[in-house]
C-alpha cells in the first residue's frame, strides 16, 4: 500500500499541477495573430482514472493500464460563454477517441469532462474515428464531421496497413447525447476533411469535401472541393466542385484541406486550411487561408501567399514531425478568434486574433507569383515602397 499510495499522491499532484498552469501570449507575434506559451491540452490532461485502475487490490504497483498517446486535432465550439473542445485522444494501443474539454477563458484551465463521448456506431463498425469538425448550422443542430476509418476490404493478404476513410457524421444540441447519422455519400474512393458550411445555400446543406484516390496520396484528387446535399440525414453528394485546388511548388502541392468551418465576415468568407507538401525528412503540413465570395462561396476572392502559420520550436517534434493541423475554431462575437491548432499530432494548442486582423491579412496580402523571378519582383516592390518610411 505505501508504494500505491506514494505515487497516487504524486499522480495527484503532478495532475493538478499541470490542469492549474496559466498560460501567457508570446509577444510581440507577428501582427496576425499570438500564439501562446503552453499547449492547451496534452496527455497530461488526461485524467487519473482514464489511465490508472485506482484499486488497490488489483493494481498495488499503480501501473498505467490505458496509456494515453497524445491529444490532437480538437473541434471547437462557444456554448453560453464557455470554450469546448472535443479533442481527438488517441491511446497506446492507436485507437482514437473524442472527448470533450471544457475552459472559462479558452486559452487555459482546459478540463476534460468525466467521460469520453460515446459516438454510435453504423452498421459498419468504425475500426478509427477522429479529427471532428463543430459546426453550429442554422438548422439548430450541432454536427460532428469526422473522418471513420476501416480496413480496405480490396487489400492484398498480408497487407494491414490499407484504410478507406470516409466522413462520419453525428448531431447533438449538448455535446453530451450524439445521435448518429449515415456516413457521406460522395463518387470519391476516399473522403477526408470534410466540413459542414454553417448556413444553407439556396435550401441545401454545403459540405467542403477533400477527394482523393488512396488512404494517403491525393493522387489524381486533392484540392478543396464543395458539394450540396438535400438533407444531413442521409447525406449525398453526386458532384464535388474544385474550388482551391493544390498548386505545383507551393505549401499545398501534395494535397490540402479545409480546417474548421470558415468565418462569415463583411468581406466574404474566411477560411484557414491545411497545407502539405513533400520534403526529404517526410510530408510538412501548414496552415494557410483564403476568402470566398458571400454572394458564390464556391469562387474563392482572395489567396495570400505562403502560409499562414508553421510549426515553430518544440511544435516540430512529436510523433509525427513538422505538422500543424487546425480543424477547430471560435470567432466570438465581439470579433475575437481562437484558432486551435495541434502540433505534430501529439498536442493541442492556440493562437489569438481578431476578425479585422484576419480580414486585414486574407485581403491585403498578396498572392504568391508561382515563380522566383516574380517573388523577387515583389519583394523589390515593398522594398522601394518602404524606403521613405525608412
Amino acid at each position: 500500500m505505501t508504494i500505491f499510495n506514494d505515487r497516487l499522491k504524486l499522480l495527484k499532484e503532478n495532475f493538478n499541477l499541470n490542469a492549474s498552469k496559466k498560460n501567457e501570449a508570446v509577444v510581440p507575434g507577428n501582427g496576425i495573430f499570438l500564439r501562446y506559451k503552453n499547449p492547451v491540452l496534452t496527455t497530461e490532461h488526461a485524467p487519473i482514472s482514464w489511465r490508472y485502475d485506482l484499486n488497490p487490490e488489483t493494481n498495488p504497483y499503480l501501473m498505467e493500464r490505458l496509456g494515453i498517446n497524445a491529444v490532437l486535432n480538437p473541434g471547437a465550439i462557444e456554448l453560453n460563454g464557455k470554450f469546448y473542445l472535443v479533442a481527438r485522444v488517441e491511446g497506446h494501443d492507436r485507437k482514437s477517441f473524442f472527448a470533450v474539454a471544457e475552459s472559462d477563458n479558452g486559452i487555459d484551465g482546459f478540463a476534460f469532462w468525466d467521460k469520453p463521448c460515446v459516438i454510435p456506431e453504423t452498421e459498419n463498425p468504425d475500426t478509427n474515428v477522429y479529427d471532428m469538425r463543430l459546426v453550429k448550422h442554422e438548422d439548430g443542430y450541432i454536427y460532428g464531421l469526422f473522418c471513420t476509418e476501416r480496413k480496405d476490404p480490396s487489400a492484398a493478404p498480408g497487407d494491414e496497413s490499407a484504410a478507406v476513410a470516409q466522413c462520419g457524421i453525428v448531431r447533438t444540441k449538448d455535446l453530451l447525447n450524439w445521435e448518429r447519422l449515415p456516413d457521406l455519400k460522395t463518387q470519391s474512393a476516399q473522403q477526408r476533411n470534410v466540413v459542414l458550411h454553417p448556413e444553407f445555400i439556396e435550401g441545401k446543406y454545403a459540405l467542403y469535401t477533400r477527394p482523393q484516390d488512396s488512404f494517403i496520396e491525393a493522387g489524381s484528387g486533392g484540392g478543396i472541393g464543395m458539394g450540396f446535399t438535400e438533407s444531413m440525414d442521409n447525406a449525398v453528394v453526386d458532384m464535388e466542385y474544385v474550388i482551391d485546388p493544390k498548386t505545383y511548388h507551393t505549401i499545398k502541392e501534395s494535397k490540402n484541406g479545409q480546417g474548421p468551418a470558415p468565418i462569415k465576415t463583411e468581406k466574404g468568407w474566411l477560411h484557414v486550411a491545411h497545407g502539405v507538401r513533400n520534403t526529404a525528412a517526410g510530408l510538412r503540413y501548414v496552415l494557410y487561408c483564403f476568402m470566398t465570395s458571400l454572394d458564390n462561396p464556391m469562387e474563392v476572392t482572395h489567396r495570400p501567399s505562403g502560409y499562414f502559420l508553421a510549426p515553430e520550436g518544440e511544435e516540430r517534434v512529436g510523433d509525427v514531425s513538422n505538422v500543424v493541423f487546425s480543424n477547430g475554431l471560435i470567432a466570438r462575437d465581439d470579433g475575437q478568434v481562437f484558432i486551435y491548432y495541434a502540433s505534430s499530432d501529439t498536442r493541442c494548442h492556440v493562437l489569438t486574433t481578431t476578425v479585422e486582423q484576419m480580414v486585414d491579412y486574407v485581403v491585403n496580402t498578396p498572392e504568391d507569383p508561382l515563380t522566383s523571378a516574380g517573388c523577387v519582383s515583389q519583394r523589390i516592390e515593398l522594398i522601394d515602397k518602404n524606403k521613405k518610411f525608412l
